[in-house]
């Protein structure tokens, strides 16, 4: 990694380059000057090479059931509506969706300006609290959804990865409750056996593609991985490699009843107008996440 002084002194060098009259006599060195130019004052700002592109964002049910479920729905609303405001584009790469509208988890890409940046703090655990409507007692209720966004990796060799440390396991593409779609094993899960962690792409029409994008995913949740436990160890912290989705380790919660507030916890940002922030009214709290 370079110094701050090393890249100044390189940003200064082209910038000296860029007044001279023969600058623009080489075309394509030019050209290149000027995006190196822009990746060495990103680079001197902060911003990860990443973070200008798009994302992939899964949303996990946890702790609560049929409330959970439904949660994850809620979610999902909420980000598409954000989505549609900023004008990116998103398409599912895989759901696993249970029979009223809920979801187990759904993963989606999403294209467009600066996602990953944008989006990368909303990672984490979500918790709502509410009167739940799978109970006849009209009771509350409390259930939990976790938020992963990683960048998304054009290639799977981003990151280096041994092939012992992978298993594929392959299977048919299924539609909501388990339909199978498709009667060849097309669908690809590859599970990082250090980590425990794991993908399942099951959108495109050739098992190898599916495998491709999901490595190129593995690579990507590898990377956030080693982004979080190199900050953490900055910070004199520790990172889990799993985190439980459950009380006590949310990042933000949604509260319906007994009042109605959206905080989140680590920012300490509130809003009372939940509805407003269900409708995918979000930048409050992401302006807030870029000072994590």
């Amino acid at each position: 990694m370079n110094t701050k002084e090393e890249i100044q002194n390189r940003i200064n060098a082209i910038e000296e380059r860029m007044t001279r009259p023969d600058f623009w006599n080489d075309k394509d060195a030019a050209q290149g000057a000027i995006k190196e130019l822009q990746s060495l004052k990103d680079e001197l700002e902060g911003v990860g090479k990443y973070d200008k592109g798009d994302a992939v964002v899964t949303i996990f049910s946890g702790a609560g059931g049929d409330d959970a479920e439904d949660f994850s729905g809620i979610l999902l609303q909420m980000y598409l509506k954000f989505f549609d405001r900023k004008g990116w584009n998103y398409f599912v790469l895989h759901k696993n969706e249970n029979d009223h509208g809920g979801y187990r988890n759904i993963t989606l890409e999403v294209g467009g300006k600066g996602v990953y940046g944008t989006l990368k703090n909303e990672s984490g655990v979500h918790r709502l609290v509410r009167i739940s409507p799978f109970n006849a007692k009209q009771l509350r209720h409390t259930s939990f959804s976790m938020v992963e966004v990683i960048p998304k990796f054009e290639k799977p060799d981003e990151i280096d990865i041994p092939p012992d440390d992978i298993r594929v396991e392959y299977s048919k593409s299924s539609g909501p409750g388990g339909q199978n779609v498709n009667k060849r094993e097309t669908a690809v899960r590859v599970v990082h056996i250090p980590t425990n962690l794991a993908v399942h792409v099951e959108t495109e029409r050739s098992q190898a593609q599916n495998k491709e994008r999901a490595l190129a995913m593995l690579s990507a949740k590898l990377y956030k991985l080693q982004d979080e436990e190199r900050k953490a160890k900055e910070r004199g912290m520790y990172v889990s490699k799993t985190t439980q989705i459950e009380w006590g380790s949310q990042i933000r919660s949604y509260v319906l009843h007994p009042y109605k507030m959206v905080k989140d916890h680590r920012t300490d940002v509130e809003v009372r107008d939940v509805e407003k922030v269900l409708d995918g009214n979000l930048d409050e709290f992401i302006e807030a996440e870029k000072n994590l």
